[in-house]
């Protein structure tokens, strides 16, 4: 047998029905904010009450939505060049397995729209630009543990009203990962799945979307929601709650406006397009009420981010949070002590798409650096999460038996073949102190540092054909300007 993955429990069942009734009295009672003609007229005829902008849902429109939803969701990867999508020879790069998102797997990837990046130096800042959104990319293609990529970078030389098509074509010239967008409404999607189908997959992208919180869908996100239902795009939908600001102080209390988000959006979600891909978002922040500053790492957060996998996995959804992030201005202690303790925390509570990997100063700022680490990091909680494999082979009764009281295993076969199976990282040092000082004296950020320099000196491991570019441009091209005719 195998051991399970190890995951921790926040709210049991009992736990989970009562948030879920409260969240059911919030919907029906209080009801959200819906800025958007096409979602509202989707509530009033399905029987929501409807008064101006505000719709109050029952419970049956929320249960309806739950057995609509898909348990599963696949996202598969790209393939590089042009005969790796129509070629069958011996040279043909393998295709990844695609990623099946459910209750109970977890992925790992980068997350978006950072407005500064840091050097390898750590105190070197300055505004990304759009060739960093496609080296961030084409680094993530090269780091195995990373699953999924967004973007990391939001460019600071281009219109953000035309930003999401320009990143989208840097990021698919970059990797041939699975991708997650942020657009700022619905209005390029249809092209940008265009720009997904000439790259080989129109299944391997999704889109993140946040409700404006307390319990209001503005047009931005119903119109994401909608539109990304109608196209059978994934919609990742996650809250944006800071507790005693925009959502009660208790946790509970938090946890049931969070939900009530998510499960008025899952409504609008369905009622759109009945079966539509959607994501149970976890993205709960917190407040440093002395100092204002809106923080990324606050334990409390993620106590609330893990009964929130709690209530996605008690719904049958696929979850998305956040780990491997920092609140340190800078690359240093702090750093790799939030992002190792996050990363671990939400990766036991079993969230599905485990992002913002390398983000530093609570999501302003991100780096080629922190990525690697990352990658390093994620390697190691993917094989402490592997647990025991207990079987007859893995037992080693007769490997015992063979070597006896006072013999050694070094030199045998069974250590060779199994030895593969344990970790060895790159990065951290496992060295003796004289090991250490011979080989330089360095720290890990240093080795960090020299490891991403040899990473992007490298050719790519991933490249789009000429004519692929071109038309994704053409496209790009076509998304900004229907953008801005209005």
């Amino acid at each position: 047998m195998t051991a399970h993955p190890l995951r921790t429990v926040a709210c049991d069942e009992e736990a989970c029905r009562e948030l879920h009734d409260a969240t059911l009295t919030v919907l029906e009672k209080t009801g959200v904010e819906v800025q958007h003609d096409g979602a509202l007229e989707l509530l009033r005829a399905a029987g929501a009450r409807v008064d101006g902008t505000r719709a109050r849902i029952p419970a049956t429109l929320v249960d309806e939505a739950l057995a609509a939803a898909p348990r599963s969701i696949t996202m598969r990867s790209r393939p590089s060049g042009p005969e790796s999508r129509v070629g069958d020879g011996d040279d043909t790069p393998a295709p990844r397995p695609p990623l099946t998102l459910h209750a109970g797997a977890t992925y790992y990837g980068s997350g978006s729209d950072c407005l500064y990046l840091l050097g390898p130096d750590a105190r070197e800042r300055r505004p990304v630009r759009l060739a960093d959104v496609e080296e961030l990319a084409a680094l993530q293609e090269r780091l195995p543990a990373l699953d999924f990529v967004m973007s990391m970078a939001h460019p600071s030389e281009v219109d953000p009203a035309v930003a999401d098509a320009t990143q989208f074509a840097a990021m698919l010239r970059g990797t041939g990962k699975p991708i997650l967008m942020v657009p700022p409404d619905g209005a390029a999607l249809a092209v940008m799945r265009e720009m997904a189908t000439v790259c080989g997959a129109a299944d391997s992208w999704g889109v993140y979307a946040m409700p404006t919180p307390p319990l209001v869908h503005g047009f931005e996100s119903a119109d994401r929601l909608v539109r990304c239902a109608e196209l059978g795009i994934p919609m990742i939908y996650a809250t944006a709650l800071l507790p005693g600001a925009t959502a009660p102080a208790s946790r509970a209390g938090l946890l049931v406006v969070g939900n009530a988000e998510i499960l008025s959006g899952l409504v609008i979600s369905q009622l759109a397009a009945p079966g539509a891909p959607y994501v149970y978002g976890v993205a709960q922040g917190s407040i440093n009420l002395r100092t204002s500053h809106v923080l990324y790492c606050a334990p409390e957060s993620f106590a609330i981010q893990q009964a929130s996998v709690d209530l996605a996995r008690f719904y049958g959804l696929p979850s998305f949070g956040y780990g491997g992030a920092s609140d340190s201005p800078l690359i240093d202690e702090q750093w790799a002590l939030e992002a190792g303790m996050t990363l671990l925390a939400n990766a036991m509570a079993g969230v599905t798409l485990l992002h913002d990997l390398g983000y530093v100063a609570s999501g302003t700022a991100g780096a080629f650096e922190t990525l690697v680490v990352m990658d390093e990091m994620v390697r190691w909680v993917k094989t402490y999460l592997a647990g025991v494999t207990v079987d007859e082979t893995t037992v080693a009764v007769d490997e015992i038996d063979a070597v006896g009281p006072g013999g050694t295993h070094l030199g045998r076969k069974y250590t060779r073949r199994h030895y593969r199976e344990w970790l060895v990282p790159e990065l951290l040092s496992q060295q003796s102190h004289e090991a250490w000082r011979e080989a330089g004296e360095t720290t890990l950020l240093q080795r960090a540092a020299e490891k991403t320099r040899a990473l992007r000196a490298r050719d790519r491991d991933y490249r789009l054909d000429d004519p692929t570019v071109a038309e994704l441009e053409r496209l790009a091209g076509r998304a900004r300007e229907a953008r801005a005719a209005g």
